[in-house]
């Protein structure tokens, strides 16, 4: 299993728990360049600091964005990027609303999302591990 390194301690659990995010802008408009990229990084930061989320590394492209967090249990994934388009989305339009005019019905962001985990073993390895710990 997974090296006690890599674990965070909380009331109540131990967890190490790694997520990969991405969505992409509405219509995969090409509008995160340049400062508007710049701002949405900071807002990313400021957001996960608000939260308790370890943003441990982003990118954003000119049409969608990739996160990789470790958050609490307690957080549904659904909740998180529920949170983060949310108010990057508000903060942006404010910040810059030049970008209403290449989006429609004013979204920024597509509705769906990709969320994939992560962790320190493989499957095999729990499988193995799980295994291993029944009574012969």
């Amino acid at each position: 299993m997974a090296g006690k390194e890599h674990w965070i301690s909380a009331r109540g659990c131990v967890y190490n728990t790694n997520y990969h995010f991405v969505w992409s802008t509405k219509y995969r408009r090409k509008i995160l360049i340049g400062k508007i990229a710049e701002d949405l990084k900071e807002l990313h930061e400021q957001i996960a600091k608000e939260k308790g989320v370890t943003l441990v590394t982003q990118e954003v492209m000119p049409d969608h964005v990739h996160l990789f967090i470790i958050m609490h249990p307690k957080f549904a994934p659904a909740d998180i990027v529920k949170i983060f388009k949310g108010i990057t989305a508000k903060k942006l339009f404010e910040m810059h609303p030049e970008i209403k005019s290449r989006l429609w019905n004013g979204h920024l962001w597509n509705p769906s999302y990709y969320v994939g985990t992560c962790g320190d073993t493989t499957k095999e390895t729990v499988k193995m591990y799980i295994e291993t710990q029944k009574v012969k």
